[in-house]
């Protein structure tokens, strides 16, 4: 029996949801059914579907009382809604169920876990903070009932200095000998943020292991949304730390994103962490989750949003917040690499293809348009003698608005720029990394879809990620060198229509 909260939710969504036009949205990136959503939760592969759930508040398109939106895909592109998973109805999760993820039992369903949020006591200073703990709830891939013991960790279940204010996102897994394990974000005594691992032979009993990771005040402050799983020889961590310092190019201010690649010490059960990086290197992209999918791909999606660029979006739109396009995982020379799913070509029609294009000055080409494509363009000096200063491509552009890539070869920079893709308000617009030097020679793919574009540096090596809400009708592209440049061009269209 689901409560009336639940049941209002549903109610609501599936009445609102029909009032939001397809073409509203974005073609192939899930966005929310209506509404806000923010992290992705519970991203799994169950009953023969994939299952991705989301923080949402069904009732306006601005953050509120968490609630778990609820969709499934069979190639993670084509999207179907479900009814609202799980609501704010118990009292271990009354003020919000925030982030978690989902795990199949030996019994054949499906175990969510989440942070259940209480509103706590007023502190010395006057204010208020949740209590986090972590909840659990079972079902068949639809309906989901909230178990009787909740909450199954608590501020009794942290290491000496834990703070239980936050204490939140649980990622669970099943290991190979039938056990479960799950990596919990929290702030040490230091103010700044760790990573603890809990173990439970059924996955309702849990206990406590070890301090997998600490941040030591190295990478921002409290680390959110923990992954952690092996990769190609190697063990990554990803986290989502709120407040972070910019180190060169390498991080940005505000809340980013971590990866950190290196060991495992089963004995001691800690991380032995060997690099760092950001996952993500443009304006919009938090909260990473990653799956095994059947065939053995690590498959990661993030929130393609950025806590500092609410307002991009009017908050009086149907629906706020989208997914990135699901992405392959690797490591190779001790980086991540990111690729978009290959399912992805299996959308691709209309193809037109440039080479050994040389021009200086401005450009446009023909059949080079839209904002539902797949392009990739590879760049190399029209003169090896005199590296070119600057090339520039402008995309969702018409007589008004455009977004642009630009890259600057010798100081070996790439620069995405929304700041005339039309938003009416002053903030992130511009973000730049610094990608290997390679004497004017770079090769990137962009993703477009209605209102965003993700771009793959180097087969992956680097990916940058951004929302736009330019009007769908400027299509344009245009391209720009500064100096002699010598370009390929590969363009898709990308069909999103059902199958």
């Amino acid at each position: 029996m689901i409560s009336n909260i639940l049941r209002e939710a549903r109610i609501h969504e599936e009445l609102a949801e029909q009032l939001i036009p397809a073409s509203a949205r974005p073609a192939f990136h899930l966005s929310s059914r209506t509404g806000w959503m923010n992290d992705p939760n519970g991203f799994s592969f169950y009953q023969g579907k994939y299952h991705l759930f989301y923080q949402y508040y069904p009732y306006e398109s601005k953050w509120g009382p968490m609630h778990w939106g609820h969709a499934v895909s069979k190639d993670l592109l084509h999207w179907q809604y479900l009814p609202a998973a799980i609501a704010p109805d118990t009292l271990a999760d009354r003020d919000g169920c925030f982030s978690g993820s989902a795990v199949e039992l030996p019994d054949g369903r499906q175990l969510l876990m989440y942070t259940g949020v209480v509103a706590g006591p007023r502190q010395p200073d006057g204010q208020r903070k949740d209590v986090q703990t972590q909840c659990v709830a079972v079902g068949d891939g639809v309906d989901y009932a909230k178990y009787p013991g909740n909450p199954v960790l608590t501020e009794f279940d942290l290491p000496e200095g834990g703070n239980r204010f936050d204490f939140r996102d649980p990622k669970v897994w099943r290991e190979a000998d039938g056990t479960y394990r799950c990596v919990v974000g929290n702030r040490p005594a230091d103010g700044s943020g760790q990573i603890l691992l809990y173990s439970s032979q059924d996955g309702f009993h849990w206990k406590f292991e070890s301090v997998l990771a600490e941040n030591r005040n190295r990478f921002g402050l409290m680390w959110e949304c923990p992954d952690f799983f092996p990769l190609d020889g190697k063990y990554v961590l990803l986290t989502s730390p709120q407040d972070m310092l910019p180190s060169g190019f390498e991080y940005h201010n505000g809340n980013g994103t971590l990866c950190l690649i290196g060991g495992f010490d089963r004995e001691k059960q800690v991380f032995m962490e060997e690099s760092n990086q950001a996952i993500d290197y443009g304006i919009d992209f938090y909260a990473a989750q990653t799956l095994l999918s059947p065939d053995g791909r690590r498959i990661m999606i993030g929130w393609m949003q950025n806590w500092d660029t609410l307002a991009i979006a009017s908050l009086k739109a149907p629906w706020f917040g989208q997914m990135t396009i699901p992405r392959e995982l690797s490591i190779r020379g001790g980086r991540l690499y990111q690729r978009p799913i290959r399912e992805l070509d299996a959308l691709r029609s209309g193809h037109v293809s440039y080479r050994d294009v040389d021009f200086e000055g401005e450009l446009t080409l023909e059949g080079v348009k839209g904002r539902k494509v797949d392009v990739t363009i590879t760049l190399r000096p029209g003169d090896e003698a005199q590296l070119y200063r600057k090339f520039a491509v402008w995309f969702g552009q018409d007589g008004t608005y455009h977004t642009a890539i630009s890259f600057r070869p010798q100081e070996s920079i790439l620069k995405i720029d929304r700041k005339f893709s039309g938003s009416r308000r002053a903030i992130i617009h511009q973000r730049r990394c610094q990608v290997p030097q390679g004497n004017g020679h770079l090769t990137f793919r962009m993703i477009l879809d209605r209102f965003s574009v993700e771009i793959f540096v180097n087969d992956g090596e680097q990916a940058l990620s951004a929302t736009m809400y330019t009007d769908p009708a400027a299509d344009g592209f245009k391209f720009f060198a500064y100096g002699k440049v010598s370009m390929d061009v590969e363009k898709y269209d990308l069909d999103a229509d059902p199958e």
